[in-house]
């Protein structure tokens, strides 16, 4: 069990901005995991899995994932973090492509994954897109925080 924990904390490693490594990122799933971004309604599959980690790092190049704490319960760990980043790289959108804002964020979320034989089957995002968007100045839409 302590290895799934060290699992979640190579995933939010490998996506980290100054450190970007999408394929250690990919490495932590199972060939048939999915990443669910609540907020959005968006889904992940396969290789678009990387696109969570790439596309975040692309419009905050200094992203970064301040874990506050983790709990697991046999196969599932609740991880509680903020997302925090400088929008200064294009955030494609539901809505469309932001180009830079020169805005920071400062995000609550809190991500509950599912772990199958040490990797992660299912990784569902709860982040507050509303607080971005408005720590962006953008207006309405939706924007998937991930």
């Amino acid at each position: 069990m302590r290895d799934d924990i060290r699992t979640i904390k190579e995933l939010y490693a490998a996506a980290e901005g100054g450190g970007l490594d999408v394929a250690k990122f990919v490495s932590c799933f199972s060939e048939d995991a999915y990443v669910r971004d609540v907020p959005s309604e968006m889904e992940f599959r396969g290789g678009d899995i990387a696109m969570v980690a790439a596309g975040m790092a692309q419009g905050f190049p200094d992203i970064h994932r301040e874990l506050f704490s983790i709990h697991q319960m046999e196969d599932v760990i609740v991880v509680e973090l903020a997302i925090r980043g400088t929008h200064t790289g294009t955030l494609t959108t539901l809505a469309g492509t932001v180009p830079p804002t020169g805005g920071t964020i400062d995000v609550p979320c809190c991500d509950v994954f599912r772990m199958k034989d040490g990797k992660v089957a299912s990784f569902h995002c709860y982040n507050a897109a509303s607080i971005l968007e408005r720590q962006l100045g953008l207006a309405g839409g939706s924007t998937a925080a991930r």
